[in-house]
Formats: C-alpha cells, sequence, structure tokens
C-alpha cells in the first residue's frame, strides 16, 4: 500500500534528493544534479524562496522503499502578481504506478487547498524563474543547462490524474555555423535606424556584478507582461547573481542600450551539463579533473533568456541579439546552441528562431488541475 509522509527528518530528505539517481539509472541522456547544491537548495537558510512563500516535501513509500516524491509550495509573489489563488507542484519524480502518483498529486493539492489555493500548477522547481515544465518530446537527447528531463512515462501519469495542458514551452536547436550575410545586413542596419547600442558584459569584477544586477533589473520589466511571469525578489536575485557569476561568459551576456539607457538583455552561458554529467552528482578529486579538463572543450551553450523593455519593443533588438550571440560564439568553438524556452504563443521569438533556421526539438508542459 502507497504511503505519503512529508519529508522531515535529515535521512528522509536524503531520500527525497537520491531518489531520481535509481529513477534514472538506466537512461543515458538524464545529467545528475550536484548533490550538495540540492541540499543547500532546500536549505531555507540559502534560498530565497522560502522567505517570501511555504513549501512541503513528500516521499511516497511502498514497503519501506520511497518510489515517488513532489514539493508543493506556495508562489506569493505569483498570487500577488496575477491576482488569483494558484498553487504548485514541483520536483515530481515516479516510479510508473498510477497510484502512486495520484496519491503525490493529491496530497500537493490537499496541502494547496489548506493554503487557500483553488488551481494547481506545475511542475515547477520551485518557480518560473527556475527549472519547470514537463518533458513530453525529446527525450532522446539529454537537457542542455537549468532544463528539466523526465521519463516518457510522466505524462501518462498527470494526465491520468486529471492533469490538462496550462502551456506548452519550447526548446529550439540551431546548428552554430557561419552567419548568413543578410542577417548580419539587417543586424546592423536597424542598430543604426534605432539608435541603439549593444555591448557586453564588462570583464572587471565589480562592474561585471553591477551588470548582471542590471540585466535582471531589464529582466522584471521585460518580463512582467508574460504568462505566469514572476518577479524575483532581491534575495532571489542576489542568490542567482551568486549562482551564475562564477559560470558566465562575458562575451554571452548582451545588454541594449539607448541614450546609455539599459533597454534590453540577453543571457546565453555555456552548456555545463557537458560537465555535469562526467561528475554524476559528486565533487571528489576524480570529477573534479574530469571536470576542470571538459570545462575547457564545451561545444555546446544556452540562450537562457532574452528581454526588451516594452517601450523599446519593436526595434529589432531581438533580432540584434541573436546575431551577437552566434557571432560571439562562433570563435568559442560551440557547434550548437538551444534557445529556450520560448512560450508556443510567443509570436515573435518563435519567428526569430525560425529566421536563424532553428528546429523545435523539445517540448516542455505545463499542467493544471482545478483543487476541490
Amino acid at each position: 500500500m502507497v504511503e505519503i509522509r512529508p519529508v522531515r527528518t535529515k535521512r528522509e530528505l536524503k531520500e527525497f534528493i537520491m531518489l531520481p539517481f535509481r529513477l534514472y539509472a538506466n537512461d543515458p541522456n538524464w545529467v545528475a544534479p550536484l548533490i550538495g547544491d540540492q541540499y543547500k537548495f532546500f536549505n531555507p537558510r540559502h534560498n530565497g524562496y522560502y522567505s517570501h512563500s511555504e513549501v512541503e516535501l513528500f516521499l511516497a513509500w511502498n514497503d519501506g522503499k520511497p518510489i515517488g516524491r513532489i514539493s508543493a509550495q506556495t508562489n506569493t509573489q505569483h498570487n500577488i502578481e496575477h491576482k488569483d489563488k494558484v498553487g504548485f507542484f514541483g520536483f515530481f519524480e515516479c516510479e510508473n504506478n498510477q497510484e502512486a502518483a495520484n496519491a503525490l498529486l493529491q496530497t500537493a493539492a490537499d496541502w494547496n487547498k489548506k493554503q487557500g489555493m483553488n488551481v494547481l500548477r506545475g511542475p515547477m522547481n520551485f518557480s518560473i524563474n527556475e527549472e519547470c515544465g514537463l518533458l513530453v518530446d525529446g527525450f532522446e537527447t539529454p537537457p542542455y543547462l537549468m532544463m528539466t528531463h523526465h521519463l516518457p512515462y510522466y505524462q501518462s501519469l498527470l494526465e491520468n490524474a486529471g492533469f490538462y495542458k496550462a502551456k506548452d514551452l519550447y526548446a529550439y536547436l540551431y546548428e552554430v555555423s557561419a552567419l548568413p550575410e543578410k542577417i548580419e545586413k539587417a543586424a546592423l542596419y536597424v542598430m543604426k535606424k534605432h539608435k541603439f547600442t549593444v555591448r557586453t558584459l564588462s570583464r572587471n569584477k565589480k562592474q561585471c556584478k553591477l551588470d548582471i544586477q542590471t540585466v535582471f533589473e531589464i529582466y522584471r520589466k521585460a518580463w512582467q507582461y508574460n504568462w505566469g511571469a514572476v518577479p524575483l525578489t532581491d534575495a532571489e536575485l542576489d542568490h542567482l547573481v551568486e549562482t551564475l557569476l562564477p559560470l558566465i561568459e562575458p562575451d554571452l551576456v548582451l545588454i541594449a542600450e539607448v541614450d546609455g539607457v539599459p533597454a534590453g538583455f540577453s543571457l546565453a552561458m555555456p552548456n555545463y551539463n557537458e560537465v555535469l554529467k562526467l561528475m554524476h552528482g559528486r565533487v571528489n578529486p576524480v570529477t573534479a579533473i574530469r571536470a576542470y579538463f571538459k570545462s575547457k572543450h564545451i561545444t555546446t551553450a544556452r540562450v537562457i533568456t532574452m528581454g526588451v523593455v516594452k517601450e523599446y519593443q519593436n526595434r529589432g533588438i531581438d533580432l540584434v541579439f541573436h546575431y551577437y550571440s552566434f557571432k560571439n560564439g562562433i570563435p568559442k568553438g560551440y557547434k550548437q546552441a538551444e534557445l529556450s524556452w520560448v512560450l508556443e504563443d510567443n509570436t515573435m521569438m518563435n519567428r526569430e528562431a525560425e529566421l536563424f533556421n532553428a528546429k523545435i526539438y523539445k517540448t516542455y508542459r505545463i499542467y493544471d488541475r482545478a483543487i476541490g
């Protein structure tokens, strides 16, 4: 019989973190997160999300063995921004056991109902600003940095439990090669016509940190009108800056300015999942050496996010960001790049991806279900 219990002890938290290592043991495309980072993520002292919202972790047990897990969380920032009562679930992993999946999802729904919510949405780990969406198409290749990967049967587990599509998120794959001459001409033309400039992240450490803060300030403004967008709190922003700063390649972070005023940004990063794939979640002398040498030869990159402040939209800034991301990435030896994720109804971004001959190769789905 399946039993659902909240995570209360260090041993139970270890079971929660380590469960995917067993479930994906035979999946060559799964990329294990660093175990130490997972412990830090679920520690309220280190994760700013806990400062504004409630979180509960649950495990499904059968015959003394954990067979599934889920997080249930409120998102105060979301409900203030969108004036609704949506609760969330995340970190869903489960054996191919509908009874266990139903019990986990119902537990997350019941928990959110007690918090006053009337819709359950997910998966989100913990918010739309982090890893989100269930992989429903594109299982044949590993995920890129900060993207999820799931077992194919998860879709049936959720849909059989009464969940329906709220929104699809696309991941586009680019083959990085020489830029078409027409793209370069178009980029230079719109920059001159609309009088904006594009610069990369400063290599001065102090200025670099200020630039990253500028990037996320633009992010707050540019994304506030998007479906499900949630502003980062100061604590979350500080944590994100601290996490990303050591990993960032300055030439892949772009800031557009109009008369010196920040108007847009693009954030791309080397795909460090190539490195994590070799570490199997653990940091030790062997994996550290592997990571060091692999980090010098990463061949893929991910365009994580891009945004233009509303008053500066429709000037071709997005096109110029794509152009410089390619131009600066080619000399670094990147062979492929992923643009992810893009909302299925973001017409402009989908068109621009197609302009660069990118193809949708993975689809992630966010689900809803009424509570009560």
